[in-house]
C-alpha cells in the first residue's frame, strides 16, 4: 500500500518551491504510477500553493469516500484511516506554509511604505 496523496503532495510542493532533488522526485513519481489520475495527478503537477490545496482537498475527499466503502473488517481499512490522519496533517501544515507566506508578503508591503515614508520620493 502507498500514500498516494502525500507523495503527490510531495511532487506538488517540489513544483512550488522549485526543488530539483532528481531522486525525491523520482521516488515519488515511482510510487504514484499506475494512479495518475484525478485529483492526485493534479495534486502531483500543482504550480502554486492555492493549486496544491484546492487539489489537496479534492484528494482528501476521494480518500473519505474510499474509506466509507471499505468494510471496516478488512485489512487494509486501518492503514487507510492512518492516511487519512497523515493527510489531514498535511494539510494543515500546507495551510501554515500559504499563511506564513501571505504575512511574509503583507510585511514587505508594510516595510515599503514605510521605506516610503522615512525617505519621500519626489515623482
Amino acid at each position: 500500500m502507498s500514500c498516494y496523496e502525500i507523495e503527490a503532495l510531495r511532487l506538488g510542493l517540489m513544483n512550488v518551491l522549485g526543488t530539483e532533488d532528481e531522486h525525491a522526485r523520482r521516488h515519488a513519481e515511482r510510487e504514484l504510477e499506475g494512479h495518475e489520475s484525478g485529483p492526485i495527478e493534479a495534486l502531483a503537477n500543482a504550480e502554486t500553493l492555492a493549486a496544491v490545496e484546492r487539489h489537496l482537498d479534492a484528494a482528501l475527499v476521494d480518500l473519505e469516500e474510499e474509506i466509507a466503502r471499505t468494510d471496516a473488517d478488512a485489512d487494509e481499512y486501518d492503514y487507510m484511516r492512518g492516511r487519512l490522519v497523515a493527510v489531514r496533517d498535511a494539510e494543515r501544515a500546507v495551510s501554515r506554509i500559504t499563511t506564513q507566506g501571505e504575512d511574509v508578503l503583507s510585511g514587505l508591503g508594510e516595510a515599503h511604505d514605510v521605506l516610503h515614508e522615512a525617505f519621500p520620493v519626489d515623482e
